[in-house]
């Protein structure tokens, strides 16, 4: 009875932990995007570019894809702003649990098990502008297929952050019916490179 009680009371303390942990997170990160209107605009483009699929002829579809240039350059001057803005954060307040699930404040007895989130919003901005510029050359199909994906890693990478690695993972899964690996085949080499360095 003993153990079991005692197992118990490490659970609670466990989750009270957790919770305290990821909220800490999400209102450090909230606060940053308090300013910015990147969900609205990730779901005018994510949206839109379905549409645009859907539409009757190629000629429609270039068309509709077009119409979203500005949404594109809007998104990728915020994501760039947010990375800016994060990095006034401390080290100490960015850490991301490389484990699948969340260890509360990990870095303060395995540093090494964590990468630094301020790091990763650096690299998803260089690479939304990398794709945005269409610097590889792309047709606009392709062009939005590429950046429907690094738009999906970017939003995986933020409840990563304020979560965890399973919950990120499934949270694609639901919204958007993809896995972290397919979407990280899918983004620009550019980011799929600098992505793959950071988490090492």
């Amino acid at each position: 009875m003993d153990i079991a009680l005692t197992l118990l009371a490490v659970v609670v303390v466990w989750q009270v932990l957790r919770v305290r942990y990821q909220r800490t997170h999400i209102v450090l990160l909230g606060r940053h995007l308090a300013n910015l209107q990147l969900e609205r605009h990730m779901e005018t483009l994510t949206q839109g570019y379905i549409r645009a699929i859907k539409a009757d002829t190629e000629a429609r579809q270039l068309q509709v894809l077009e119409t979203f240039a500005p949404t594109e350059r809007s998104v990728a001057a915020q994501v760039l702003s947010l990375a800016k803005s994060m990095q006034q954060e401390s080290r100490q307040d960015t850490p991301m649990c490389m484990l699948s699930f969340c260890v509360p404040y990990i870095e303060r007895f395995l540093p090494s098990m964590t990468r630094d989130f301020r790091e990763l919003l650096h690299i998803h901005a260089a690479g939304l502008r990398h794709v945005v510029d269409n610097n590889d050359g792309w047709d606009p199909k392709t062009r939005a297929y590429h950046l429907s994906a690094e738009l999906y890693l970017f939003q995986h990478s933020c409840h990563w952050y304020c979560k965890s690695r399973n919950v990120a993972d499934a949270r694609l899964m639901l919204r958007h019916q993809v896995s972290h690996q397919k979407v990280l085949d899918s983004v620009s080499t550019v980011t799929r490179l600098a992505y793959q360095q950071w988490r090492g």
